[in-house]
Formats: C-alpha cells, structure tokens, sequence
C-alpha cells in the first residue's frame, strides 16, 4: 500500500505538470483527490488490511501524499493563471496615445431654438417670460378673454375637456389673463407666454392636435396701435426673417382685441412679385394681434379709461417652417433623428 501512495503521487505530479488549461488541472483534482478518488480508496481500506502498528504510517503517508498533490495543484493554478493574465493583458493593450473616439452629442431641437430665438428678440424689447397651467380652467381659457359660455367663437377652438370647466388650454391667452389679474390693475405688463396648447384636431402636414404658441401682450397708458405695429411686430420680422421683410396688417377678428389684425410677410422667395411659396400674394400670413379689447381689461381690473394695451400670438412651429423650408408639421414630433440633426446648428 506504501508503493501504491508513491506510483499514485508519481503520477498525479505529472498530470499536473502536463496540464496546460485551468480545466485539466480540475479534472486532474477530481480524478485524485475527489471522494472517489484512488487516494481517498486507498484510506478506505486501511481497516481490513493492515495491521494496528501500520495503519498510523500509512494513514501519515496518505496525508502526506494527499498535501504534496493539493499544493502542486495550487502551485499549477498560480502559474496557468499568471499566464492567462499576461495573455490577456498583452492582447487588450491600450495605446493611450492615440486620439479619443469621439462621442456624437445631440442639439437643441429645433423648435427650442425658434421659442428661444423669440424669447431672446422679445426680452430684448423689454417684455418678460412668463408661464402658466396646461390644464385650465374655462373661465381663463375663454370667459375672461370675453369669450362667454355660448360664445360662437368657441366654435373656432375645439377643445378637450375633462370636467363641464376643467379642459386642456387651446391657446395660451390664459397667462394673460391670470398675469393681469394677479396684478390687478395696479401696474403696467408687458410680457410673453410660450406653452405647448391643445385643440382637438386632424394631424395633417400643416396641423395637429398638439402644438406651441407664443403669445405676447403689453398693458399700460397711452398705448397705440402704431406702438404694435412699427414697436413690435416690424422688428420681430425683420430680426427673425431678415432686414428685407415687409409688413402688412389686415383687418380680422379675435374676440379678445378690438381692433384687430393678421399680420403678414413678405415673401422671401419672390420679394413680394407672387410664387407658388406664398399663393401669387406676395405675402404670407405669420400671426394675429389686436388692442386688448375694453371689456378684457375690465374684467381683469384696468380701467380701460386709463389703460390701453396690445396682444399678439404665433405659432413658433409655423415660424420654424417659414424660416427653414420645412414642408410638414409633423416633422416637429415624429423624431427622425436624420431629420433634427438638419438643424443642430441653427
């Protein structure tokens, strides 16, 4: 039994020696030293075979041998691992010298860049930014913009509503409204309000049902129409479509100005001679304005005998296509990533 410890041990170096892979030198483990292994064999029938005085020397060279191939195996594994270490360490070199990749960065989206582009031209005319709720009331959504409950004009916005007086804002006149009432007559305003609002609409190249508008509105004595007209909306034009754009007001009707007006452009391809661009007019329709009728005031706490006031309001997506050649609205919120990176520099 002694020889057989020896030949076993023998040969289990060797098997070690010879393993090349972490899996070898496994196996090589379960083969000599695993619970049926011929080492733990050997132990088993230390009982029946040998006498009382040998079994301690036996039972000492079994543990002995069972040790020098339990460290062999360890020593093996240290050096197989090494070597893979260095194998892989040589084959995911980093050259740190070399440039970087580049990671690509997104932009503004484009109709962020016209709502700041506005918001800039307007704040630099001395107007403030101002926000308000996209779920509204009806009365600051229609009543206090004179538009009472049967009011045909109601017609002209329709809307969605989630109680008889809770509804999405289809325009965002509401600010107004709520700016002017929070100040209550007590001081002049002039500001501006972008928002997304909500009309219940088809989708379509030039609509939707979602959508942005900037609305502008300035409050205080002594304000006319010339004020709006050579103040505001010539240079508006002529910052945002270039210094060659004329303009035009039309006679129309909004139920919250009295007057009121449509403002046009000229058209940037023809110069006003008639294409195809602006339907042979010469001129293309940009936004609606008007004085904020008596009534508006009233119900907001001006006295309209002292205060006068102008408004207006845009479509920054209609602006954006204007001024960029965008043929569809739908552009805006469908995402196409071929499309957005168009404009990361505009």
């Amino acid at each position: 039994m002694k020889d057989q410890l020896q030949v076993l041990e023998k040969e289990a170096l060797q098997k070690i020696e010879d393993a090349d892979s972490l899996k070898e030198l496994q196996d090589v483990r379960v083969a000599y030293l695993g619970k049926k292994g011929p080492i733990t064999e050997v132990l088993k029938g230390m009982g029946g075979k040998l006498s009382k005085e040998e079994r301690p020397v036996i039972g000492e060279l079994a543990n002995t041998v069972r040790g020098n191939v339990a460290e062999a195996l360890n020593r093996k594994k240290a050096d197989i691992e090494a070597v893979e270490l260095e194998k892989q360490l040589a084959e995911e070199t980093i050259d740190v010298t070399l440039p970087g990749r580049p990671v690509p960065t997104g932009g503004p989206h484009l109709l962020t860049s016209i709502v700041e582009e506005i918001e800039d031209l307007f704040i630099g005319m001395g107007f403030e930014v101002r926000e308000g709720p996209e779920v509204e009331t009806d009365y600051y959504n229609f009543e206090a913009l004179n538009l009472p409950k049967g009011h045909p004009a109601r017609d002209m916005q329709d809307s969605f509503y989630i109680t008889e007086d809770i509804l999405l804002r289809t325009h965002t006149s509401p600010v107004q409204a709520r700016t002017m009432n929070m100040i209550k007559g007590e001081r002049p305003v002039k500001m501006i309000c972008p928002g997304k609002v909500y009309r219940r609409d088809t989708d379509d190249a030039t609509h939707s049902h979602q959508f942005t508008q900037i609305e502008g509105l300035y409050v205080d004595k002594h304000v006319q129409m010339s004020d709006l007209k050579g103040g505001v909306l010539d240079r508006f034009a002529k910052q945002m479509f270039g210094e060659d754009r004329e303009i035009r007001l039309r006679p129309s009707f909004f139920p919250f100005t009295e007057p009121s007006v449509e403002m046009d452009i000229s058209c940037k391809v023809c110069h006003g001679k008639g294409c195809s661009v602006c339907k042979k007019t010469g001129w293309i329709e940009i936004l609606g304005a008007g004085m904020v009728h008596p009534r508006v005031l009233e119900m907001a706490g001006y006295d309209p005998d002292i205060y006068s006031g102008f408004a207006f309001g845009m479509g920054p997506e209609r602006i954006a296509m204007l001024k960029y050649g965008v043929d569809d609205i739908r552009h805006f919120y469908t995402n196409d990533i071929r499309f957005l990176k168009q404009y990361h520099q505009a």
